[in-house]
């Protein structure tokens, strides 16, 4: 088994987490209450001030602002009476909302506004394609445009006469309830757009492929960009180039021997956000993966994390992902608090210079939001050992810290790979081992009743070591009626040579970690009843027999962003 295979495999995981089938509670749909002054809201994550939210719709860069369009529900905390909410950014950070842009309004979207992409026409003029339900209930695509592009704002959209461009036909042998969520389209260098939509026949999930010269009148492709059988489902389909060197993001029409291309699919039979690097070759307009195994395999996120769309950001020459995040309580409790769903911190994404996987960064604009710093000596950390970390809002807080190891002797022996899932399942951080756990504890309660363990884990499998980050929620809450599911996946970092980093951004129900300088991320929605607000305590943490070197430790307390 080579190392590359090795390394494919760590990066499996078992499947449990966030549901992306949306249940209608109908009975709930008008129940609300007031969501402010809650400990589970969070400060600097984005959400709404109540209802429910989902997949992140349309990001763009316009006008000198970034706007961001969200799956809503006006009506109540559970899915349904879906519309585009609007807000706007400077910053990416703080954001101001307005009025919905897309809703229900002709018999083409008459049940419901769904996902969709942003794309920038010749001229900077933004347009818009999205899932609408229609009276019959299909899934068909349609088109939409500003109003005035002389308002940065981008208050009022204006729906085609002619949607929608795209329908399920007898002919064309589309599935009506499986056709949706419309990518960011390309300009190829026949002057012809390109956009995908998210499909699939019996099990074979794919993104059909069309064609237009006028992005109004729309030719489906004989065959589709790829398609993968067993796969299911795909929604939330995203294409884009990457450079093959350096951290800058390319437009989306880009391709050339200098970048890579990458596939994207949120699979609705695993309800996590998978993808595939590869080349486009745009004379037969086919996604050609590296990986011969043709499966999806790598993902942006091992936690709680779906329907994710990335865009490129030509103020700053990056490309921004951003995510949803939805709930680990139950809907009961969702209905109580009135809210349910966030976003995760947009991401920076790039690929690593190894070529084999991605790497994602919360945007440097968050760290404007730092105060308070702690900086800790370097210092070792013996095994057994807690370290507190005073001076900080432990709720709400930004902590960098990385570990040096030695004596990878003691590395526990790995007899045969298991999924990282599993095995941060059954080896938490209350389960020695010879190096690890270590790591940190947030949201923890003084007596650590409660607390959600970050941490990394040393194995020795046939003669490599792997390196094993988890984040535990098996002790996050007393309320058990909680998703309480253990994540973890295998990082593509050298123990011996390459530092052990995590960045854990924390945020009162959210622990959203960056393993590896961002090789692996985590994110998990956890609700403490005791560790709440000012009685969340944070600490350094080693539960392994053998000590461990702290080479460095930095904190802030987060500032509350300007969301509402």
């Amino acid at each position: 088994m080579t190392m590359s295979t090795i390394w494919l495999l760590t990066l499996f995981s078992v499947i449990y987490g966030s549901a992306a089938t949306h249940h209608i509670y109908r009975n709930l749909q008008s129940v609300s209450s007031d969501s402010s002054n809650q400990p589970y809201r969070t400060a600097y994550h984005f959400q709404p001030p109540n209802n429910w939210i989902n997949d992140p719709n349309g990001p763009l860069r316009y006008g000198g602002l970034y706007h961001l369009f969200y799956q809503y529900n006006p009506k109540g905390a559970v899915w349904g009476n879906i519309v585009w909410a609007h807000s706007v950014s400077r910053d990416l950070v703080n954001w101001t909302p307005l009025d919905p842009a897309i809703f229900p309004s002709q018999s083409s979207d008459i049940n419901g506004c769904w996902s969709g992409s942003a794309t920038l026409l010749p001229g900077n003029k933004p347009a818009i394609l999205y899932t609408g339900i229609d009276s019959l209930n299909q899934q068909v695509q349609n088109f939409a445009q500003p109003k005035n592009l002389s308002d940065p704002f981008l208050r009022e959209w204006v729906k085609s006469p002619k949607n929608p461009l795209m329908a399920p036909t007898s002919a064309n042998k589309i599935n009506s309830s499986s056709f949706r969520d419309p990518t960011t389209a390309w300009l190829g260098k026949d002057g012809h757009w390109r956009v995908l939509v998210g499909s699939k026949r019996r099990t074979r999930g794919m993104a059909i492929l069309y064609r237009s010269k006028d992005f109004v009148k729309w030719v489906q492709a004989k065959h589709p960009l790829h398609s993968t059988l067993g796969s299911g489902m795909w929604e939330c389909p995203d294409f884009f180039p990457v450079l093959s060197n350096g951290q800058l993001g390319v437009d989306t029409s880009v391709n050339g021997e200098y970048v890579r291309h990458v596939l994207k699919v949120s699979l609705d039979d695993k309800k996590h956000d998978y993808y595939m690097i590869g080349s486009y070759n745009a004379a037969k307009d086919a996604f050609i993966p590296d990986e011969e195994s043709n499966i999806f395999v790598l993902r942006y996120d091992y936690g709680k994390y779906y329907a994710s769309k990335t865009f490129f950001d030509d103020g700053k020459k990056r490309r921004i992902l951003l995510g949803w995040v939805n709930e680990s309580s139950s809907v009961a409790d969702d209905i109580k608090k009135g809210w349910s769903g966030i976003h995760t911190i947009p991401r920076a994404i790039w690929l690593h210079k190894s070529g084999r996987q991605l790497v994602q960064w919360p945007v440097e604009e968050v760290e404007k939001l730092r105060a308070y710093p702690v900086n800790l000596l370097p210092q070792v950390l013996k095994g057994g050992k807690l370290l507190p970390i005073n001076g900080v809002t432990a709720s709400q807080a930004d902590v960098e810290i990385s570990f040096e190891v030695s004596k990878l002797r003691k590395a526990e022996v790995l007899d045969y790979w298991t999924d990282p899932q599993i095995l941060c399942s059954k080896k938490g951080s209350s389960v020695k081992s010879g190096l690890g756990p270590f790591g940190l504890l947030v949201f923890a309660s003084e007596g650590l009743q409660e607390y959600t363990s970050v941490f990394f884990r040393i194995f020795r499998h046939q003669h490599k070591y792997l390196v094993l980050l988890c984040s535990d929620q098996n002790r996050s809450s007393l309320n058990k009626d909680n998703d309480l599911t253990s994540y973890g996946t295998f990082v593509d970092v050298d123990p011996l040579h390459d530092k052990l980093s995590l960045r854990t951004l924390i945020d009162h129900s959210v622990v959203e970690s960056f393993g590896g300088e961002g090789r692996a991320c985590i994110t998990a929605r956890v609700y403490p009843t005791l560790a709440i607000n000012d009685k969340a305590q944070l600490y350094a943490f080693n539960n392994g027999t053998a000590d461990v070197k702290i080479t460095r430790l930095s904190a802030w307390s987060m500032k509350k962003a300007q969301i509402h």
